[in-house]
């Protein structure tokens, strides 16, 4: 207890330096040692000298016979003085050498018994200050790395965002808008015009209104933005026609903001994105296609367009009219062509060789084509600004009958052809806009070309031949090309109806053989797949479709018709096909809407892609049905969906490696 006491009151335990004699309680401590010293912990704080000071002045060794340093100014002498007062000849136990002389060791008091502690140095100063540096150097290397390491994961808590938060929160909306005028789909666009990184949806709306005043025969008509991520309206404008095509992309110098070309019977207008404010206008007569995007004809730095017409009563009258990207002002007058062929409008559509020659491809029943440069010179009667559109390429001149003839016959024969299309993934809603991006791959690439209702061929672009042929029934919607296969050749995914069965098919892109087939309780149903990339690089197919005939029980061909044919509703399912599985479906949503349109656009932040559809809901008989738009997320409809197995397979494995393959699924741009 004297001990104790003394150091808390932190008395010496020998002569005082100001009252000149012996403190009794460290007096005392001397003579009858306590247990309480023996477990006083006597050791340098530093691993240095303690006493130890920079520069040249003198050392200085604080403590008593217990060991202990004391911090008070005034007594350091007289510690030194003790410490330098013991006999050399007490035995002392080393703890083990200290580089540079200095080491730590117990004291014995007098009696030989451990008492105090003592610290020896030995050495300069300039070795001292050598093992402070070692030390430090020692220290920096252990803390530098820790203090990156901690920066580091601050970084990646506080600025990369929690996508799987993101997704949970990411609203599913749907909207109704206006009057569903039947299943005629309306013209559907994607993208994004305010800003935020999402694609926002751009539709026609037509409506039943009472009010007479500026529309005809009870009907408005108007182009509605949707928000992609809130479903809200953006803007509306109201058109005096119903709006057949919408395309966006097209950029101005004058405006930062995307250009959008809403495209009706008989207009053209283009708008600002952002707000729908009116830009230019410009009046055709029965306009029958999308505008092309051409490169800069005049030379004012800006892409120029295309638009064909095709007049009601001279079917066979086809014209094509160059106009203005800036001012929408006509170049020249529109080139007629008499075409010898009946069926659908095919194209126009832009084509660059080879030898980076630009040719027009277009036509009815039959597929021709012409160069920009010709197009261009029988329009405006002299040549275009820039040097690279004056050329030829010798190899396609070649396949004119004759030398006085303008048309290139690319495809001509007894079948009338249905769809070409460029074999671009992705290619279809999204990518009918006008962005340089998109239209240049497109323009380079082979074609997917279906005629005679059945047959569906791939020609290729180099030699304008066919590559394979693959027969099939009437086949009714748009082939969608995807990956399939790892060969890095794209896919066909084509669907037909007939007798109230659905079959869908993927077709090799490299010889024309299936890769996959099953077939579907569904009606007739005209309606364009998506192939959305994934991250294995392979596609999803996403499409619609009734009850697999090959997963449902007692259901056969036979008994197809009598369900078609039935009171009850249809149910309509979306199904994503990918090829990691390729007898598991995953049944997304069901609905018993009839589905008009459909599209998919990618959302690169939280590699997503959403999946936007338009029907018809039916409605009591005294309303006209509603036009729902709906907005879906494919990873959280994957999260929700449900498996179909078509059959067995050798490679479909556990429902819990199938789970976890669709849920570790994430999307990207091709």
């Amino acid at each position: 207890m004297a001990a104790a006491l003394s150091r808390a009151l932190k008395l010496p335990g020998k002569k005082s330096s100001e009252l000149g004699e012996y403190d009794p309680l460290t007096q005392a401590d001397s003579e009858d040692e306590s247990e309480e010293d023996d477990l006083v912990l006597n050791y340098p704080r530093n691993g240095l000298g303690r006493d130890t000071r920079l520069g040249g002045g003198s050392t200085k060794l604080r403590g008593g016979r217990t060991g202990r340093l004391v911090a008070a100014e005034d007594e350091a002498q007289e510690d030194e003085d003790e410490w330098r007062e013991r006999p050399s000849s007490k035995s002392q136990h080393d703890r083990g050498d200290v580089k540079g002389g200095q080491y730590w060791s117990p004291s014995r008091d007098d009696r030989g018994q451990p008492g105090g502690s003592g610290l020896r140095v030995h050495g300069t100063d300039e070795e001292v200050k050598r093992r402070r540096r070692k030390n430090a150097m020692r220290a920096s290397f252990f803390l530098v790395p820790l203090v990156c390491a901690m920066m580091l994961v601050l970084l990646c808590a506080f600025l990369i965002p929690c996508q799987k938060g993101a997704l949970v929160k990411r609203p599913q909306w749907e909207r109704a808008l206006g009057d569903a005028a039947g299943v005629t789909p309306p013209a559907l666009a994607l993208w994004d015009v305010d800003g935020d990184s999402v694609d926002d949806v751009l539709l026609s709306v037509t409506e039943w209104t009472n009010d007479t005043h500026l529309t005809q025969g009870n009907k408005i008509h108007s182009a509605v933005v949707l928000s992609g991520a809130t479903g809200q309206v953006l803007w509306r404008k109201i058109t005096w026609e119903s709006v057949m095509y919408i395309q966006c992309g097209l950029r101005l110098s004058a405006q930062p903001s995307p250009v959008c070309l809403l495209i009706g019977k008989s207009i053209i207008m283009a708008v600002n994105g952002t707000t729908g404010k009116n830009l230019w206008s410009a009046l055709l007569k029965n306009i029958e296609s999308q505008a092309v995007l051409l490169p800069d004809l005049q030379g004012d730095s800006l892409p120029d367009l295309l638009i064909a017409t095709l007049p009601a009563d001279e079917a066979l009258d086809l014209s094509l009219t160059l106009i203005s990207g800036l001012t929408g002002a006509r170049l020249g007058q529109s080139v007629s062509f008499n075409l010898t062929g009946q069926g659908k409008l095919i194209g126009p559509l832009l084509h660059e060789t080879q030898q980076s020659a630009a040719y027009i491809l277009f036509g009815l029943g039959n597929v021709v084509a012409i160069s920009l440069r010709d197009l261009y010179m029988r329009a405006t009667s002299r040549l275009p600004m820039a040097q690279t559109l004056r050329r030829k390429d010798p190899g396609w001149e070649g396949l004119k009958k004759t030398n006085s003839s303008s048309f290139i016959h690319i495809f001509r024969g007894s079948e009338r052809v249905d769809f070409l299309l460029p074999l671009v993934a992705g290619f279809g809603t999204r990518y009918n806009n006008l962005d340089t991006v998109s239209n240049l791959n497109s323009s380079k690439s082979d074609w997917v070309l279906v005629h005679g209702s059945s047959k569906i061929s791939m020609l290729r672009q180099r030699d304008v031949r066919k590559q394979w042929t693959f027969n099939s029934a009437p086949i009714h919607s748009q082939p969608t090309p995807g990956h399939f296969n790892d060969d890095g050749i794209l896919d066909v995914f084509i669907q037909h109806s007939a007798n109230g069965t659905m079959t869908a098919l993927v077709i090799d892109g490299a010889n024309g053989r299936p890769l996959w087939t099953a077939q579907f309780v569904c009606p007739h149903l005209v309606l364009e797949a998506a192939a959305v990339s994934t991250s294995t690089g392979l596609s999803a197919f996403v499409f619609w479709a009734s009850e697999p005939i090959g997963a449902q029980k007692n259901v056969t061909k036979e008994t197809v018709a009598l369900g078609v044919t039935a009171a009850e509703p249809v149910i309509r399912k979306l199904f994503l096909l990918h090829p990691t599985y390729p007898r598991i479906l995953l049944e997304l949503s069901s609905t018993t809407d009839t589905i008009v349109a459909a599209a998919a656009s990618y959302e690169g932040r939280l590699k997503d892609a959403s999946y936007i559809s338009v029907s018809s809901r039916p409605t009591p008989d005294s309303e006209p049905a509603a036009r729902i738009v709906k907005s879906m997320s494919l990873r959280a409809a994957i999260a929700k969906g449900q498996t179909v197995t078509l059959g067995e397979d050798s490679r479909t494995g556990t429902a819990l490696e199938i789970n976890t393959f669709f849920r570790r699924l994430f999307f990207k741009h091709e």
